[in-house]
Order: C-alpha cells, then structure tokens, then sequence
C-alpha cells in the first residue's frame, strides 16, 4: 500500500506542481495499491484534473480514497466527484459549484450543453452582450474539440467552482492525451521543449493538422481575461503557462504531465458591461 497526501491544492503554481508530482510519482508503477488523502484544502474545479490522474495511474494500478478532510468532502460532493468513487452526493445549497464531468471525446454536443448550462448559465458573471457571450464560448468549445482532434485522449475532463469570498468563478478543462510537445514531435517531427510547445499551441494560426483551426481558442478569451482582470493557466509536459494582471509568465514542473491543463478564472467583482464595438468588425472585441 502506497499512501500519498495531497495537502492545501490551489489554484496556483505551488497546487499545480503537487497534483503533477503525484503523476509523475506514480505513472510508471504496475500494480500497486495507491491511497490517496485529501487534506487541509482542495479547490474544488481541481477535480478534472485529480479525475484525469487517478484514471491513468488506474491503467495499471489500484487506486482508492483513504482520509478526505470533511471540509473537502463536503464540496467534492456536492460538484459530485466523489460520487465517481463511491460516495455519496451532497445538495449543492449554495449553488457554487460547476460540476465534475467525465467525457469521451465524442460527447461534443453534451459538453456545449454543459457549458451554456452550467457556466454561462450563471448570473455571477460580467455582464456582456450575446455576442460577446457567444464567442467566448465557442473559444471554450474550441478547446474541447482541439482534445478531441489533437490530443489522443481516452477521456477529457472538466469542472468548475464559484469561490464568492475570492469574486472568481473558476473552469478546468483535462485530458490526458499525448500533450503539445508530443504532438508537435508526432506530426511535425520537431522535438521541442514543454514551455515552448505551449507557446506554439497557444499562437493563432498553429495546428499539426490540415484543414483544422489553429490554435486552441484563446484569441478573444485571452482579450476577455485580460480585460476582466481574471487568468488563464495552461499546463503540459513539465511547464505551466500563466497569464494574470503581471503578463504571461512561463514556469517549469518538477515532473512531466502527459496531456493538457486548461484553467479559465473569471472575476464577478467586473462591473464593466462586455460588447462588441458597433464600428469594427466583429472579429475584434469590444
């Protein structure tokens, strides 16, 4: 029996580079028994990606809950994580969370419904135009069919949470394909580091297929974020990719995840009123 503690997992660096470390610890086992404790804090729209973990370390071992600290229980239930293993659900009185989500990469059509219902169908967020609205989430969809197209996955990942003492809502989407540097090696025959394959799969107009879009849909969400003051973080192999109000940053791993982390943070505390300028093109924003 191996026991591993994931203690106080945020939405930052410091949470990120636990939850790969754990991967990376125990990707290469073959039938060991893993246990894994939940302890002090875990934010909640982390579940994608301890759900996409969990499910490749179960390829070849046993994985199972020990210790959940009843903070953490309470919330993993209510988004309904927990339930995948054996728990039961919690009623999501305060209505603050997105919930956990498992997908097959042809389950398209149920994740845009998901997305309009469970994100967009929020009243915490800025306000903004139709429009606005609409774009924002085909780039989301976007990302969804980049895993779908691209990645190779078996399974793709995706929840949320809305933390009112921080004014954030926060979007997680997982998989746990082969990851940009890969897929840039694979059918570009160009072996290149993690934070520079991010950077590449993150530029408008890059794709590693024919007649696909480029890119993974950041354009306009970029211009949204940065507007909303809010962030984006993008992790794959060893290095995470950040942008926040201090500009896009690029931070190495202590360990290499095999596929994709896309997190979304929107702040609810933006009074601005979101649109598209009337006199520009409506590929342009606000």
């Amino acid at each position: 029996m191996n026991n591993a503690t994931l203690s106080n997992i945020h939405n930052d660096y410091d949470g990120f580079n636990k939850l790969i470390e754990f991967y990376g610890k125990y990707k290469d086992d073959t039938f060991e028994t893993i246990e894994i404790n939940l302890d002090t804090w875990f934010d909640a729209n982390l579940s994608a990606v301890l759900g996409g973990i969990i499910d490749r370390l179960n390829e070849w071992n046993f994985i199972e809950f020990g210790t959940v600290s009843p903070n953490i229980q309470i919330i993993l239930k209510k988004n309904r994580f927990l339930a995948h293993f054996g728990f039961d659900d919690t009623n999501d009185t305060y209505h603050t969370t997105i919930k956990y989500l498992k997908l097959k990469p042809t389950d398209s059509r149920y994740f845009s419904n998901y997305v309009q219902t469970e994100l967009f169908g929020r009243n915490e967020l800025p306000n903004m135009s139709q429009e606005v609205r609409k774009k924002i989430s085909e780039s989301i969809f976007e990302m969804f069919v980049n895993a779908q197209i691209h990645s190779d996955t078996k399974f793709i990942y995706t929840c949320g949470q809305f933390y009112p003492q921080r004014n954030e809502i926060i979007f997680t989407i997982v998989d746990t394909g082969v990851g940009f540097a890969k897929r840039i090696e694979n059918n570009l025959g160009e072996k290149i580091p993690s934070a520079k394959a991010i950077k590449w799969a993150i530029t408008e107009g890059h794709t590693t297929k024919k007649d696909t879009p480029g890119g993974i849909g950041l354009a306009i969400l970029k211009d949204f974020i940065t507007k909303n003051k809010g962030k984006i973080q993008i992790i794959s192999g060893n290095a995470m990719y950040q942008l926040d109000t201090g500009g896009e940053e690029y931070f190495d791993l202590d360990s290499y995840f095999d596929g994709v982390i896309i997190n979304m943070v929107f702040k609810t505390n933006d009074t601005t009123s979101y649109h598209f300028a009337e006199e520009i093109d409506l590929s342009e924003l606000f």
